[in-house]
């Protein structure tokens, strides 16, 4: 996060900077909110950072001092309904351990 954006790492990136509320990403970021989208073809708004991913799993990250959102973990996938529910309670898990584990600068 930098003034108020998700900065993508190190992967195939289709925005460097993604703002609150577009994308799937964005939308995560902005809302709170895990995203779990069988299609991203039917998301409005979607950033395509890999014309073969057809699915998309978003799990914010959030500060457990302050509430501010950190950044997000995205996982895409070629195959449409890749993702469910098991999906988003073992991913936000994975979030919870990382906001544990890891030093977070706000």
């Amino acid at each position: 996060m930098i003034n108020g954006n998700l900065i993508g790492g190190p992967s195939k990136v289709a925005c460097t900077e993604i703002k609150f509320g577009r994308g799937v990403c964005g939308v995560a970021a902005s809302t709170g909110q895990t995203q779990v989208v069988p299609n991203v073809h039917e998301f409005p708004g979607h950033i395509a950072c890999d014309s073969s991913s057809l699915s998309e799993i978003v799990v914010p990250i959030i500060s457990i001092s302050s509430g501010k959102v950190l950044g997000v973990l995205d996982i895409d996938d070629e195959g449409s309904e890749a993702f469910g529910e098991a999906d988003k309670v073992g991913m936000e898990a994975v979030v919870q351990v990382l906001l544990h584990s890891c030093d977070w600068v706000e």
